[in-house]
């Protein structure tokens, strides 16, 4: 058994550096002394990285240091779980949890002690196979040889045929001592293999000096082999221990802190995992919300929680500069207690359904439409804190005016942990009659954003998107709402209304051809039909088929779009004239008065003291 490091408690050192000889770390693992914390990876090399380790290990060579967390007995922080391999009944409390190491030390477990064939991923296929690995023993003796050819791996059949085609059976014992391959299982049990070995082979002069030079030079370094161990104290907490796993994880491993905290859980002996499969089917089954992920609902949980002890401090008559601050990142997540989780648990799945609900009246329905998703768990928090207060229509309103500012002003683009916590205070505060919001006081779109938006993802191409379905927008080609075109899942994308290769033809800058002004949501049919035509040719097509002026202008108008702009096939009057009736449509949900200046410079900036919109007299083309 290995020793745990006397854990004096001091103010400096948060861990210790020690040594353990190999076989005292496989005999602790095999008997669950040594296991993994529930939160870790599981476990998958390919042949390459096992055969490289064997090589390393037979030659001496450092393999790096493992890292592992003490498990007090009367601490434990987080459920433990056997590494790949082991097989007991009876499993005790481990000593130590492995942080970093799980990799290696798996591999050199399954290969020298589980008695098992060692279950691998074929780099290619990623199919799982399993191998036995042996030593070719004469090629181990082979001083200019590259110890890594030594290393054979064969199938689980112990039956193979090379490259070059010769055959190598070690199906049964005698056969291993036939072909001169010993098997890595067998590193620890030398003795006995040895006594049978010599005696298959009559006890041959040459054959036990080969088996003699393999022990000297080749096993002898597994058996003096030593690991060098940090291992932490367990007075670490668990947001420590969460950062120095991702700091030191040789996988490069991003810990997904939901799967710490029901590592946590399980040790108060209460499933998160299983808690939040119960959830999931439910929440998802909304569409805009089939994309949530388990770290986004315990996010929500975390913000909720924090404005609760926040809103309780307060009343306590707490200073303002002295109040508990609310967020959702990671280090405010791992500070979320199992009982604040039971708690709120039911009351935000509650919130996220009710998001879904407001969202759909946005016009927002599928998890594609949402531009930053951390906004739908401020939103469910919100709606969690606000409860029936938020069904009134003036709450909604309001509401919608932040969504709105949040979607368009990009709030959630950067710093979105910090402001989903100023926005979980603010915005309760502003519906009971408080201030406006930092999202919406600082909020602000502008027409070069407007012109230089060409993705089809983000913040912005998203809420234009749901603002133009939210106004009722129509299909050209069917005469039918986008919102029903949708109902019925049938593709709507985003295309040009003037097509890209009658602009090119032009000689239009594709700045501003590609931008959002020269897009609009419709159907497959329609784009088709549109093709590479001018807009005035389409235009006609679109009357052919019984499609009459006034009902097309009216069409035309659902997406802000002249009809008279599109049969002048007039671009730049089109690009201005929509343009402002854009900012006009997102300036009304943001609730503010937007700039608007156009210009044939889309990149330049222009002042505008007045803060209002102003047009300047455009000539038109005469049809």
């Amino acid at each position: 058994m290995i020793a745990t490091a006397e854990l004096q408690m001091d103010s400096i050192s948060t861990f210790d550096i020690t040594k353990y000889p190999l076989f005292d770390v496989m005999k602790d693992i095999k008997v669950g002394r040594i296991q993994l914390p529930d939160f870790q990876r599981d476990w998958v090399w390919d042949d390459s990285h096992v055969r490289r380790l064997l090589a390393s290990i037979s030659l001496a060579y450092p393999i790096g240091a493992v890292m592992m967390l003490h498990q007090g007995i009367q601490h434990q922080q987080f459920k433990p779980r056997l590494l790949d391999g082991v097989i007991i009944t009876a499993c005790q409390a481990p000593n130590l949890l492995v942080l970093d190491g799980q990799q290696r030390l798996t591999t050199l477990f399954m290969v020298l002690l589980s008695e098992q064939p060692v279950v691998i991923k074929d780099p290619k296929s990623q199919k799982l196979t399993k191998k036995w690995y042996y030593l070719d023993i004469q090629k181990c003796l082979e001083p200019e040889r590259d110890r890594k050819t030594a290393v054979i791996a064969l199938p689980e059949s112990k039956v193979m045929r090379t490259r070059n085609g010769d055959f190598i059976d070690c199906s049964t014992a005698d056969k291993e001592y036939e072909t001169l391959l010993f098997p890595l299982s067998k590193v620890f049990f030398f003795s006995e293999w040895r006594s049978k070995f010599s005696k298959y082979w009559q006890y041959n002069p040459e054959k036990l000096e080969l088996i003699d030079n393999l022990e000297l030079e080749v096993l002898k370094k597994f058996e003096h082999y030593q690991i060098p161990v940090i291992q932490l104290r367990d007075s670490l907490p668990k947001e420590a221990v969460c950062q120095v796993f991702e700091d030191t994880n040789t996988a490069g491993c991003d810990l997904n802190f939901f799967d710490l905290m029901s590592s946590s859980y399980c040790a108060g002996n209460f499933s998160l995992r299983d808690d939040w499969k119960n959830r999931e089917k439910r929440l998802q089954s909304f569409k805009v919300l089939r994309k949530l992920r388990n770290t986004d609902f315990i996010q929500a949980i975390t913000l909720v929680a924090g404005y609760t002890r926040r809103m309780e401090a307060a009343k306590q008559g707490w200073n303002l500069d002295k109040l508990p601050g609310v967020a959702c990142s990671r280090a405010e997540v791992l500070k979320l207690t199992k009982e604040e989780y039971q708690n709120w648990a039911d009351p935000v799945s509650r919130g996220f359904e009710e998001a879904a609900r407001f969202l759909h009246c946005q016009k927002i329905f599928d998890a594609e439409d949402v531009g930053c998703p951390i906004q739908i768990v401020a939103l469910s928090a919100i709606l969690t804190i606000l409860g029936e207060r938020s069904r009134s229509y003036q709450a909604r309103c309001m509401l919608e005016r932040w969504l709105w500012c949040g979607m368009f002003g990009e709030i959630y683009t950067h710093w979105h942990d910090s402001q989903a916590g100023r926005d979980i205070v603010e915005v309760p505060a502003w519906l009971d009659g408080g201030s406006t919001p930092f999202a919406i006081t600082q909020a602000n779109f502008s027409f070069e954003r407007l012109s230089s938006v060409r993705k089809r993802l983000g913040a912005v191409y998203q809420g234009f998107a749901a603002l133009l379905r939210r106004e009722g927008a129509v299909d050209w080609f069917t005469g039918e709402e986008i919102n029903d075109v949708v109902y019925f899942e049938e593709q709507i994308d985003s295309h040009h209304i003037f097509p890209v290769a009658w602009c090119r033809k032009q000689g239009i800058d594709p700045k501003k051809y590609n931008c959002l002004i020269n897009r609009t949501p419709l159907s497959a049919k329609t784009n088709k039909t549109i093709g590479c035509k001018a807009p005035s040719v389409y235009v006609r097509e679109f009357e052919q088929n019984g499609t009459g002026v006034t009902n097309l202008d009216e069409i035309m108008q659902s997406h802000h779009i002249e009809l008279e702009n599109l049969q002048c096939d007039d671009f730049e009057v089109f690009f201005q004239a929509r343009a402002k009736a854009l900012m006009e449509l997102i300036g009304k949900a943001m609730g503010k008065n937007l700039s608007f200046e156009p210009t044939q410079d889309i990149n330049r900036n222009y002042p505008n003291e007045n803060n209002c919109i102003q047009y300047p007299e455009i000539p038109r083309k005469i049809c």
